[in-house]
């Protein structure tokens, strides 16, 4: 198991920030242009412990369907999801909130697995590790962005 962890002051009030995060079809704001991010799930999107939601990505070039299950959600402090369906073997984003002094610390922690039996270290090593470490830079890029940080 692998696991990145990012986290990232945001200068607003909790009440004004988790609303957005909690809106599945916000995902693809902060999602790169290089994943063709797409939701597939019928609206309305909601929110809670037991959702499924629907999505096609393409990794490294290769379309492939994504099904996330919501496992935790304790708003406005954290939400987990749960792929159930994807490209990992596993896959589980916690997002967590925190707020001192009307900032909020964000943290992302995803724990994963791959595929590939013995070469799965090589396939991190040398692909995944980078590319879930470019996918977290530009959702760092443009929360500040969105949120006129």
């Amino acid at each position: 198991m692998y696991v990145y962890k990012q986290q990232q002051k945001i200068g607003k009030p909790l009440a004004d920030l988790f609303p957005f995060f909690e809106k599945p079809e916000n995902l693809s704001l902060l999602t790169p242009k290089w994943l063709s991010f797409k939701i597939k799930s019928k609206e309305p999107l909601s929110m809670k412990e037991g959702a499924r939601f629907e999505y096609t990505i393409k990794l490294f070039g290769i379309p492939m369907h994504w099904e996330t299950l919501i496992t935790k959600y304790e708003p406005p402090f954290q939400f987990v999801d749960e792929q159930l369906k994807g490209p990992y073997k596993v896959w589980i984003h916690t997002h967590s909130f925190i707020e001192n002094n009307e900032q909020v610390l964000m943290t992302d922690e995803v724990k994963y697995d791959l595929y590939g039996g013995f070469l799965k270290g090589i396939i991190n090593h040398f692909f995944i590790k980078h590319s879930i470490k470019q996918i977290f830079r530009f959702r760092k890029a443009a929360i500040t962005e969105f949120f006129n940080l």
